[in-house]
């Protein structure tokens, strides 16, 4: 049986937190001076909800957001596809948003935003649409800056059949009809519905939360109100309140996103909303009894810095360029290996090449194989002037690192030339809207035959 898939839809922005130590002020304004000691980069927003989805259990996550064309949507692409997501991103013509945390002593002392106002994005790739067909449950997780307005996406919410969970957002637009459960915490609530305070904590979430359901036509509405846990508000007149069991004063960054996540897979299992809602009221409180994001997210499964192809493609982008990619094993690189790779490289304004490890060619190739390491294949690939970056990959295909690159065009080599199936990564290059092109082969050059030829003459 095919394993559940989460699909979240929203706004996704880059965290980084930059930890350091404050001795001193100074002298040139009344400021302390943080030395800097590490920086740690995390998805944000859509990204966030997806990353802890992804951590909780056995099932499959695909994030529909929106990119743009800067060094903070190479990291979130790196990030999300590390950590196992399938990214479907819409095209972003700002900047991507990030919020930088400088900190010291487990606190905040500055945070800087950046990523400009919020905006709509560009057409949705067919296959960002088409996933939301496939999904088992949807997180739709909206944090303000424009993906929920696109009108594509939001004809696609309207028509899929999984049950969805909606995060909204007081500067978001409001939920698509007939969603099965909306989460605004207290604070959004009050925003949302502008009621005053007056009565008990109680009588007021429950009137927002009727209100919101009727006007947005939703199924139901749970208010979260932090350490005290959850009301939900449905068509009946009697709310159902589920206190949180664990209470902690703990960091609560991303206890909304694991309570939506939670609450959105609970229903793609067949929970009733209720259940669903008790079941991410526990989830949540033990997230941050433990620590929060920090302790949920393990800092060794996120890379720390951005790689060098990271760096070559955001650049290409931020000058509205062109990324071109191409992959192979490239043992005993000879004259059609250097045709295909000039051929790539003028199709853009980079050429990265993944490369297959020495495990993923001995698994492909056989035992015998490779004749050359992959860091003397990878040295041999990045002196030639055609190609910008090489990224080594262990996997049998080259799919987890094309998920991060996002590049504009794929090649490959002319051994598709004559027809036959589609290309193999050619689904996964269109959802960002990429391209899989072929070029040609030189005839009577391949590895196996330089090989084969050497062996004859060896015997001879």
């Amino acid at each position: 049986m095919s394993r559940p898939l989460l699909v979240v839809v929203g706004d996704t922005l880059l965290d980084r937190d930059v930890e350091g130590s404050v001795h001193r002020v100074a002298p040139d304004a009344p400021a302390p001076v943080l030395d800097e000691r590490s920086v740690s980069d995390r998805p944000g927003g859509a990204g966030l909800a997806a990353l802890l989805a992804a951590a909780a259990g056995d099932h499959d996550v695909a994030l529909v957001t929106a990119l743009g064309s800067d060094a903070a949507a190479a990291r979130l692409s790196s990030l999300l596809s590390t950590a196992g997501i399938d990214v479907y991103a819409l095209p972003l013509e700002g900047a991507t948003a990030e919020k930088i945390r400088l900190r010291s002593g487990g606190h905040v002392l500055v945070r800087l935003d950046r990523g400009g106002e919020p905006a709509v994005p560009g057409p949705a790739p067919a296959a960002a649409l088409e996933v939301l067909q496939r999904a088992s449950a949807i997180l739709v997780s909206d944090y303000g800056r424009g993906v929920l307005r696109q009108p594509e996406l939001r004809t696609a919410l309207e028509q899929a059949k999984a049950p969805i969970v909606w995060d909204p957002h007081p500067n978001g637009p409001a939920p698509v009809p007939n969603v099965r459960l909306v989460t605004p915490n207290e604070s959004e609530a009050r925003k949302l519905t502008d009621l005053a305070g007056g009565g008990s904590q109680l009588a007021m979430v429950q009137r927002a939360g009727q209100t919101l359901r009727r006007r947005w036509r939703a199924g139901a509405v749970v208010v979260t109100i932090g350490a005290k846990g959850a009301v939900l508000v449905h068509n009946g007149s009697t709310p159902l309140v589920v206190p949180a069991l664990i209470s902690s004063d703990g960091d609560t960054c991303g206890a909304g996103d694991r309570f939506a996540a939670t609450a959105a897979l609970a229903l793609a299992r067949g929970a009733l909303v209720s259940e669903a809602v008790q079941e991410a009221v526990a989830s949540a409180s033990s997230y941050v009894a433990s620590g929060g994001v920090t302790a949920a997210l393990a800092p060794a499964a996120l890379p720390a810095v951005p790689s060098p192809a990271e760096k070559i493609v955001a650049d290409v982008r931020a000058k509205g360029g062109t990324v071109v990619a191409t992959g192979g094993c490239f043992d005993l690189l000879h004259v059609g290996h250097l045709a295909t790779l000039q051929a790539a490289r003028k199709l853009g304004d980079c050429l990265i090449v993944c490369l297959n490890s020495d495990s993923s060619v001995s698994a492909l190739k056989g035992p015998d194989r490779p004749l050359t390491k992959q860091d003397d294949r990878a040295r041999m690939l990045a002196a030639l002037e055609c190609v910008d970056a090489v990224v080594v990959f262990d996997e049998p295909t080259p799919e987890a690192t094309l998920t991060w690159l996002r590049p504009d065009v794929w090649v490959k080599g002319g051994d598709y030339a004559d027809g036959g199936p589609e290309l193999p990564e050619a689904e996964l290059v269109r959802r960002w809207g990429g391209q899989t092109v072929i070029v040609p082969y030189l005839d009577g050059r391949s590895t196996t035959n330089t090989i084969a030829a050497a062996q004859a003459a060896t015997r001879r």
